[in-house]
């Protein structure tokens, strides 16, 4: 009797268990992340924009919540990009700023990416756009826990480097031949587009390529509705050069307003297959760019693309999850693309790897908790000259007048030696009040003082790319 009752037990017990794990893999969330390059915080309708028409995006932000102080890990490219897909600051992984075509070194395949965390959480993972880390192995998104990969390895500014692969059905255009690409063919503006690790159109076409990202998208999404799947869509536009399809072609009168307007038509597809699957009310979507804009609107936020004043680090940022975020909301707590990581791992039932990670869970912000406030007591970046943010103060370690040719200050500068703004009386930073705070300044200082320190104690290597 006692062994019948054992068996019945452990039967129950079992059951119980798998009962629970399929209860966790239903609720684990979809996930698509866009990542526009270059696109400022001034650049999108839910801002302010009176130029290009972003109605899709409008529409996300009544659907879902929008986010008014949203930082990204770095000014410009690759380190922005490290810090959204690992979690940490793109100096504590000895990442530069901006990789090239010739650059030796990429992120490191031991640092655990958001796609190698929800692929182990049973996801299947997709990138569709530009990668950046680095184009060679170990680097490429392949050897990141993407399980397929669509785009174009680095900025659509630079150019083929001839030790990528190239597939055997390769798509030569302008009149190349294939011995001119094995010989090193180099051309401003001239970038490969890839598949997985191959090669497959030198040089890219780069009028279609927004639309051609949202094609593969969709293709993934459609594929994978049963989920969970994880999409990251870094898209290439808006960064120079510019390049529309025909149907957006001298849409209005302004080639960086008709790329804009491609991006959000691209967004409105993304949303529009995630509906038609059936699958909206258990897809996380998120909306941000990689840094500020290059030759869109940063505005009215001060500087742009490559400055650590807001206008170069604080972008224009969405989230959407029926049912789960509060639609119409607005969030203006401090958050940063290095959280999203962090975040979900919470969500997915992901595990974090153990290695230091400067993101924090930012849940309790998305999902509207009553008085919920940003895990960041200051947020310290490195990238340039060095910034802080903490609450509605933004330091500058710096005096006026470094901040770049990219800096448009409109007032004239302060003489002090460090610079102090309240973001909320002044979210344009023309006011210095550094001499009227100084034990602001004081704590501050000695934050990123301490910032410095510890990144610097604990950097872990870059991974070298390999060339045949």
């Amino acid at each position: 009797m006692k062994r019948l009752l054992l068996i019945a037990s452990l039967i129950v017990l079992s059951t119980n268990i798998v009962l629970s794990t399929d209860a966790v893999a239903a609720d684990q969330p979809n996930v698509i992340v866009i990542f526009i390059d270059d696109m400022g915080y001034g650049d999108v309708g839910f801002n302010g924009a009176t130029g290009p028409k972003t109605p899709n995006l409008d529409r996300m932000a009544t659907e879902g919540m929008k986010f008014t102080d949203f930082y990204v890990g770095c000014a410009v490219c690759s380190g922005s990009r490290t810090a959204l897909l690992t979690g940490a600051h793109y100096r504590r992984l000895s990442m530069n700023a901006v990789l090239f075509p010739n650059s030796s070194a990429g992120l490191h395949p031991d640092e655990v990416t958001i796609a190698e965390m929800l692929k182990d959480a049973g996801y299947a993972t997709k990138c569709v756009g530009k990668w950046h880390l680095g184009h060679l192995p170990p680097c490429l998104p392949t050897m990141q826990g993407f399980q397929s990969y669509y785009g174009v390895p680095y900025s659509n500014d630079m150019w083929i480097d001839p030790a990528n692969k190239l597939a055997k059905d390769l798509v030569l255009r302008e009149g190349l031949t294939l011995d001119e690409v094995k010989a090193g063919h180099r051309k401003r503006n001239s970038v490969p587009l890839m598949r997985d690790d191959e090669v497959i159109e030198y040089p890219a076409d780069q009028s279609t390529l927004t639309k051609r990202y949202t094609e593969e998208s969709i293709r993934f999404i459609n594929a994978n509705k049963d989920g969970p799947f994880f999409l990251y869509l870094p898209h290439t536009m808006v960064h120079l050069p510019l390049a529309v399809s025909e149907k957006f072609k001298n849409r209005t009168g302004k080639l960086i307003w008709d790329a804009i307007e491609e991006v959000d038509w691209s967004v409105g597809e993304i949303l529009k297959a995630v509906a038609a699957a059936g699958i909206d009310e258990n897809t996380l979507v998120i909306f941000t760019s990689d840094n500020g804009a290059a030759v869109g609107s940063s505005l009215p936020l001060r500087a742009k693309k490559g400055s650590v004043y807001d206008g170069g680090i604080r972008e224009p940022t969405l989230m959407r999850w029926p049912g789960r975020i509060p639609a119409g909301s607005v969030c203006r707590e401090v958050a940063a693309s290095i959280d999203v990581l962090p975040t979900l791992a919470k969500l997915a039932g992901g595990k974090l790897s153990g290695r230091k990670i400067d993101g924090h869970d930012i849940w309790p912000l998305m999902s509207g908790v009553k008085d919920a406030k940003s895990p960041h007591q200051t947020y310290c970046l490195m990238h340039g000259p060095g910034t802080v943010r903490s609450g509605k103060w933004k330091f500058y370690p710096w005096p006026e007048g470094k901040g770049g040719r990219r800096d448009a200050a409109r007032t004239k500068p302060s003489p002090d030696p460090v610079q102090l703004y309240d973001t909320v009386a002044d979210i344009s930073e023309t006011t210095n009040v550094a001499a009227k705070y100084p034990d602001v300044v004081k704590r501050l200082h000695a934050a990123y003082d301490a910032h410095i320190a510890e990144i610097k104690a604990n950097k872990r290597p870059t991974a070298k790319l390999i060339r045949p």
